[in-house]
């Protein structure tokens, strides 16, 4: 546990904040406890509001990050000379947050955390951020079993700006998660890319291929489903059809598979 002095907003001699969460994991759709404990540096200090905000970063390094969520935790207080407060918090956590741990295992590209931020009147300090795992959910669990159960070695994960669809979304961006075909497809694609849009009452699942030499225009498919039915459906059976559909409209057939739920 590692206080932050807030230099910027008071300068030497500042009070000081961190952030203690009670569980460093979370999903999408869930909620992230803890608190944030101020401490009280060498002189009285007037705060405007304590905030925390939730922010993804582009790769391993916790910089130029982009917040995508905050909450209030408290409005405007005097923290007095030494003096040490706690503020407990429940943050939710956005349906659309990206996955950033599979199966225990951090996945690469993707990097989340918890930032305190104080304001004064004037300025705003931000604490160093605390990283979070955030899993997938079951029914996204299930999509993913699917990939490394057909042979899908995984490629990179990033985020995008906008959404896979026109549509309505929580978030400024998606995440995109890439795979290599296995060996017996590298003559119809040369990626798939694979997209969630979780919400509470389902799970949009949107794939999309690349071919040799560019993307197939009628490469995409977009499944909309309700969670228990992503659990049900035979995600593999689903992709491979999928596929089959991509290798007739390769081979000069046009068969896209269109739009529509997946069969179970």
């Amino acid at each position: 546990m590692v206080f932050k002095r807030l230099r910027d907003a008071f300068g030497a001699g500042a009070p000081s904040i961190v952030v203690i969460l009670n569980t460093p994991r979370t999903q999408p759709g869930g909620m992230l406890s803890g608190e944030a404990r101020l401490k009280g540096g060498e002189f009285d200090a007037a705060l405007d509001r304590i905030g925390l905000g939730l922010i993804t970063f582009p790769g391993p390094a916790l910089t130029e990050g982009e917040e995508f969520a905050q909450t209030r935790i408290s409005g405007p207080l005097v923290v007095r000379q030494g003096e040490e407060r706690a503020f407990e918090f429940q943050v939710a956590v956005p349906w659309e947050t990206p996955i950033s741990e599979i199966g225990g295992r951090h996945l690469p590209g993707m990097a989340l955390g918890v930032r305190a931020e104080v304001a004064t009147t004037t300025v705003v300090d931000q604490a160093d951020p605390d990283l979070v795992a955030v899993r997938p959910l079951p029914s996204q669990s299930r999509v993913l079993q699917a990939f490394a159960r057909l042979g899908f070695p995984f490629k990179a994960a990033a985020l995008q700006t906008g959404g896979p669809d026109s549509g309505h979304r929580e978030l400024p961006f998606h995440q995109k998660i890439e795979f290599f075909p296995p060996s017996h497809h590298t003559g119809i694609v040369h990626g798939i890319e694979l997209a969630f849009v979780p919400s509470f009452d389902g799970l949009d699942v949107v794939l999309e291929a690349d071919q040799l030499g560019g993307r197939l225009s009628s490469g995409a498919q977009r499944f909309r489903l309700t969670h228990e039915e992503a659990l049900r459906t035979d995600w593999p059976s689903v992709i491979d059809r999928w596929l089959a559909g991509l290798a007739h409209h390769v081979r000069g057939v046009d068969r896209g598979p269109g739009r529509g739920r997946p069969v179970t």
